[in-house]
C-alpha cells in the first residue's frame, strides 16, 4: 500500500448546519460552543459545549484575503455515501522527519477497537460528550485511513498526538490529508485551540467548512471579546478530492496556510504564542457520508 502525504483539513458548517459540541478528556481542555456564525469558543471539561460554524467557515463576516491563491474546484462523482468507501491506492506517506505522524495503517473497527488501537496518536471526547459526540461508534480504521462514517446522529470530536505530548505544541507544522464523500449539510473543523481553553489565545481553524462547499482558513483575532472575526483564506477546491492542509506556526512572528505544498497564504498578526492543540469536531447532523484521513503529521520547530 502506497503511504500518504499529510494535509490538514478543517470545515464549518453553515450558520445553523454544524454544531460541534465538546469535552475535554483528563487533564485537557476543549473549545466551547460558538454562536451561529462563529467558530469554536472555549470550554471546560466538565461543560461541554458546542461550537457551530457559519455556510461559508467559521467566520460568516470574516474579510476575504485578496491574496489568495484561485484554482478551479474539483469535480468528483460521488460514491454511495453509506457503504465504506475503498482507499486502496490513494494513500501515501505522512511527511519524512515528523514529530508525530500517523497513517492508520492497522485495520481497526468502531465500537471502541479503533480509540485502544491508536491510543498513542488520537484522544477522542468522552462518548456522549454534550450530547454529540460518540466517536467510538463511527471513527473506524480501514485501508490506510481513518474513517469517520456520518450518520446523521452521532458526531465525533479529538485530539490527534500522544497522550502526553498532544496538549503541549508551541509552533510547529501541522498536516493533515482528507477527503470527504457524501455528508451534505455536515462538515468539519479542524484547528489548533488554545490548551489554555481561552480563545483569546489564538484559535487557528484549518481546514473548515461544509463538505459541500468549500475547505476554508479561518484565523481569528486574539482581541478579548473580538475572537468572532477572522482572517478568511479560501482553498477554491472541493471537500470531494484528496488534499493535504497544513499549518506553519512560528509562536508571535507569522502564521503560513498550505495547500497540496502551496503556498495561499501569510497570516502575521493574531499569532499565539501560548501552548495549543491539534483536533477536529465533526457534526451530528446532515446526510449520511464519511470523512477520510490519510494521515497526520505534525513538526516541532
Amino acid at each position: 500500500m502506497i503511504k500518504r502525504v499529510m494535509t490538514v483539513v478543517v470545515v464549518a458548517a453553515g450558520a445553523a448546519a454544524l454544531a460541534l459540541a465538546t469535552v475535554a478528556p483528563a487533564g485537557s481542555s476543549e473549545p466551547a460552543p460558538g454562536t451561529a456564525g462563529s467558530s469554536v469558543q472555549s470550554a471546560t471539561p466538565s461543560a461541554p459545549t458546542t461550537k457551530q460554524p457559519s455556510a461559508g467557515g467559521s467566520a460568516a463576516s470574516a474579510p476575504v484575503d485578496e491574496t489568495t491563491m484561485p484554482s478551479t474546484p474539483s469535480t468528483t462523482a460521488e460514491p454511495d455515501p453509506t457503504a465504506p468507501p475503498m482507499a486502496v491506492g490513494t494513500t501515501t506517506n505522512p511527511p519524512a522527519g515528523s514529530t508525530f505522524a500517523e497513517g492508520f495503517d492497522t485495520p481497526a473497527p468502531a465500537g471502541g477497537a479503533f480509540a485502544s488501537t491508536y491510543v498513542n496518536a488520537w484522544q477522542p471526547y468522552p462518548d456522549a460528550t454534550g450530547g454529540k459526540y460518540w466517536s467510538s461508534l463511527i471513527a473506524s480504521a480501514h485501508d490506510g485511513v481513518m474513517d469517520v462514517a456520518m450518520d446523521g446522529e452521532h458526531g465525533a470530536a479529538g485530539t490527534f498526538g500522544t497522550p502526553t505530548g498532544a496538549w503541549s505544541h508551541v509552533g510547529g507544522t501541522f498536516s493533515i490529508r482528507a477527503k470527504a464523500s457524501g455528508g451534505a449539510a455536515n462538515g468539519v473543523a479542524v484547528m489548533l485551540w488554545p490548551t489554555s481553553n481561552v480563545r483569546a489565545d489564538g484559535e487557528l481553524n484549518y481546514p473548515e467548512g461544509q463538505f459541500d462547499g468549500r475547505p476554508t482558513v479561518f484565523h481569528h483575532s486574539m482581541v478579548p471579546g473580538q475572537e468572532d472575526k477572522a482572517k478568511r483564506i479560501d482553498t477554491h477546491v472541493s471537500w470531494r478530492g484528496w488534499h493535504t492542509y497544513t499549518t506553519d506556526w512560528v509562536p508571535g512572528q507569522y502564521v503560513k496556510y498550505y495547500l497540496d505544498g502551496e503556498l495561499i497564504g501569510t497570516v502575521t498578526e493574531n499569532v499565539p504564542t501560548t501552548p495549543h492543540r491539534y483536533m477536529f469536531q465533526i457534526g451530528n447532523w446532515g446526510q449520511p457520508g464519511h470523512l477520510l484521513i490519510d494521515w497526520v503529521a505534525t513538526t516541532t520547530h
